[in-house]
């Protein structure tokens, strides 16, 4: 099988300790949602200033709550994409594995109405291999 099946969702929300600043909340909130960690750090610096206790607390609390970021393997940006999808919207990226296994099976039975057709004995008889023979 694959080793997407082998693994759990690595897409989770962690503390990314290579790429922090201070705790590493504000990269792995960047990461988790797919944002510019200059943007998220921005952001919570504007929220540390308006709204201090609230943020103070907050970002406490997660650096506190969030597990740190194992060391994995790198995954590419198709992989993070797809697991940020399922993360974010998972009946999207189901709906859109079902409708490709929807095309699949109408492909399949197309292909098996043409191979249990009498024009494909024909065809197969005279030694024409498809269409493009005609």
């Amino acid at each position: 099988m694959s080793d997407l099946y082998e693994r759990s969702n690595p897409h989770r929300l962690y503390r990314d300790r290579e790429n922090a600043m201070i705790a590493g909340v504000c990269a792995g909130i960047a990461e988790y949602f797919g944002f510019n960690r200059k943007g998220v750090r921005a952001v919570t610096a504007a929220g540390a200033i308006f709204f201090m206790p609230f943020t103070v607390i907050s970002y406490v609390i997660l650096a506190i709550v969030l597990p740190v970021r194992p060391a994995e393997p790198k995954l590419d940006e198709k992989e993070k994409d797809f697991w940020r999808g399922v993360s974010n919207a998972p009946s999207d990226v189901f709906s859109s594995v079902k409708h490709r296994f929807r095309e699949l099976d109408l492909r399949l039975q197309r292909m098996e109405a043409f191979v249990t057709s009498r024009e494909f004995e024909i065809d197969r008889e005279l030694g024409r291999t498809g269409p493009s023979d005609r």
